[in-house]
């Protein structure tokens, strides 16, 4: 059987760690090329190295606020494997503090990253994409916060929130082109950051999941994969929850 991305190139940013990480991951082991971005060059360096597929992954600094940087890794892509077939906006930031004590600097940070950086990701690829016969498919990772809300999260919930009407946006725009532009809202998932909380906060949300667990970053990657392989051609605009459950 074919794999499900064999032949393509995918880009994704913020993947030297975490849910980009295991995004590029699963990827890789559907044959795609892939492409890495992130703000911190040597790991993402090391995690595209890490990948074990030699030339087929490269690591690339990008900071995803910066349009001429995305251009460039956008381009990149484009350049050394001839196409950019899928596209995963993922880069993120938290800066999570009551509004009461919450600086415009924090305020502007985050939206600058999850909002003006998807902007960015979806302005690139899609002038690329719709040049393309093929088309290609564009995944923007909100979060279920912005879809509820959470405490001390006012410039994340707003971000994540403000992606889905991006995404919604943008599907109309580009859909005669063959291009389909959707996005992601996961849940509670295991990752470094939900580590570094107490357990009591842990135990906290665990109890609102029906599902009883926290996902874990793969399970995320394989929604992306379906989203980014032909198995979805025809979901456009769409918001897919990966939550347990939880907030439904």
């Amino acid at each position: 059987m074919k794999n499900l991305l064999e032949g393509r190139t995918a880009v994704v940013t913020g993947a030297a760690q975490g849910l980009g990480l295991a995004i590029a991951k699963a990827f890789v082991a559907e044959g795609a090329n892939v492409v890495m971005g992130d703000l911190n060059e040597e790991a993402v360096k090391e995690a595209a190295a890490g990948l074990g597929v030699g030339d087929r992954a490269l690591g690339v600094a990008c900071n995803v606020v910066s349009l001429e940087e995305v251009e460039i890794l956008v381009t990149t892509a484009a350049d050394r494997f001839g196409s950019v077939d899928v596209m995963v906006n993922n880069a993120g930031i938290t800066r999570d503090a009551t509004i009461r004590k919450m600086t415009e600097e924090q305020f502007d940070q985050v939206i600058a990253v999850h909002l003006r950086g998807t902007w960015n990701g979806i302005k690139t690829a899609s002038g690329v994409m719709r040049e393309q016969a093929s088309g290609g498919s564009i995944i923007n990772v909100s979060s279920i916060s912005g879809k509820v809300g959470m405490l001390g999260q006012t410039n994340y919930s707003a971000a994540k929130a403000g992606i889905v009407g991006m995404t919604k946006a943008a599907a109309k725009e580009v859909g005669f082109k063959n291009v389909r532009v959707n996005a992601i809202q996961p849940g509670f998932i295991n990752t470094a950051m939900t580590a570094a909380m107490r357990q009591d906060v842990i135990d906290a949300k665990l109890a609102e999941i029906p599902m009883g667990r926290a996902g874990e970053p793969e399970e995320v990657a394989n929604v992306v994969l379906f989203l980014a392989s032909d198995m979805s051609s025809y979901l456009t605009g769409t918001v897919t929850e990966i939550s347990g459950g939880r907030h439904i």
